[in-house]
């Protein structure tokens, strides 16, 4: 029996779905493709993290139900962090939670704040989760800039005047995942001023807060004041420490909406394996030369790529944070979209990257290209695209007749 569900209605086919089907056939066929498209960080967990983990799951009781919210060490630890790195005192029973994820966090407090029919102000292009959270919880998305200086600004204003009903919540990434521009404190303050004048929630994702290059630390948006009366904001030891799959991040701010998040929550899942949540409270509290080291790694392969480009033609901005690179599609190409871009790209230099159209309709303009492959990868990525560059009048000639073809 066929059925549409309904939410499963309102979300288009995942763009990064085709491009991924076309890397397994392509693999499959025994081609070497250098995989950029996904930001997959491919260096190890540090290994005092993944000893703590393994004396941690030795003790038979770790293995029973967890804690939704998070065991009480973790959540001290996370307002350790925040004490330290920003300054900003949180309560860690009433204004920090654990999530499986900052990903699943979001999600999960977008379900639980959401009413059909609801509006939220999301950037656009932005990660998929930040407007399909919403989404898929039954409310609407209204598009904002992404770029966060006076142009935001004006258009937030005029989104809040021109919505009905008015917005219930806005949400922010800074570093921003694709396009890895920064926010400073200003522009965080005069977000945080207008919002809490028009009674609007502030949703920070802060993700990248520690992958960043030749600038100042990024800064939270609780470290303005009175932003505790509106905002929370998730973090996550995905990049921070290379644990992407170990599932783990955390929601702090606003007691209200951290309540919302652990109630619902509280039906949906009783925590991440107690082993990881002990595992990740040493990551914290422990050494963070680590950290040091992974920035240190995604700055170089980020020179390597950016230089290596530019020499074969393709200037792309260099990226002041998060581990990607937002590359506007080269002029010659541009008339084919992100996706078709991507996939001869894939096709012609053996190079999977991330079509822009999949981050929003504004980022049809460029691709995301990830450094998550070491130097040497890297640097043949950069030989493979110099070559397909070199050629492009042949490469779009076949294109153009390949596409002729199947759209007989």
């Amino acid at each position: 029996m066929e059925q549409e569900f309904h939410r499963i209605k309102r979300l288009p086919p995942y763009v990064f779905a085709e491009v991924n089907a076309m890397k397994a056939r392509a693999r499959a066929a025994g081609e070497d493709i250098i995989d950029l498209g996904m930001g997959n960080p491919d260096q190890p967990t540090p290994p005092h993290i993944v000893d703590k983990l393994v004396e941690a799951a030795r003790n038979p009781r770790a293995h029973r139900y967890s804690m939704s919210r998070g065991i009480p060490g973790l959540r001290r630890a996370l307002a350790a962090y925040y004490a330290r790195r920003f300054n900003v005192e949180l309560d860690p029973d009433s204004e920090a939670i654990v999530t499986l994820g900052s990903k699943e966090g979001l999600a999960n407090l977008a379900n639980a704040i959401t009413s059909p029919g609801d509006i939220v102000l999301v950037p656009n292009p932005s990660y998929p989760i930040h407007p399909y959270g919403f989404i898929i919880a039954g409310g609407s998305c209204r598009y904002v800039p992404v770029t966060p200086d006076g142009d935001f600004l004006a258009a937030l204003d005029r989104a809040v005047r021109h919505s009905v009903p008015k917005p219930i919540a806005l949400v922010l990434n800074y570093p921003s995942n694709p396009t890895a521009l920064l926010a400073g404190l200003d522009f965080y303050g005069q977000v945080v001023d207008f919002c809490r004048r028009q009674g609007i929630w502030i949703l920070s994702d802060l993700a990248y807060a520690e992958i960043y290059f030749d600038v100042e630390p990024p800064p939270s948006i609780l470290q303005i004041p009175g932003a505790k009366d509106i905002a929370v904001e998730f973090t996550s030891m995905s990049k921070t420490y290379n644990m992407p799959g170990w599932r783990i991040g955390f929601a702090a701010g606003n007691k209200t909406l951290i309540g919302a998040l652990g109630r619902i929550k509280s039906y949906l899942d009783y925590g991440a394996f107690t082993p990881i949540q002990v595992a990740a409270t040493a990551a914290l509290n422990g050494p963070q030369d680590c950290v040091d080291e992974i920035r240190a790694t995604y700055k170089d392969r980020r020179d390597v790529l950016i230089e290596g480009l530019s020499a074969a033609g393709w200037q792309i901005p260099s990226p002041p944070a998060t581990m990607f690179a937002w590359a506007p599609i080269p002029p010659a190409f541009a008339h084919l979209g992100s996706l078709e871009f991507s996939k001869l790209l894939m096709r012609e230099a053996k190079v999977a990257v991330a079509p822009g159209i999949g981050f929003g309709e504004y980022g049809d303009g460029h691709v995301r290209i990830g450094l998550v492959e070491n130097r040497h990868r890297t640097r043949q990525a950069v030989r493979n695209v110099k070559a397909f560059l070199a050629n492009y009048d042949r490469v779009l000639e076949e294109s153009e007749k390949t596409r002729a073809v199947a759209g007989r």
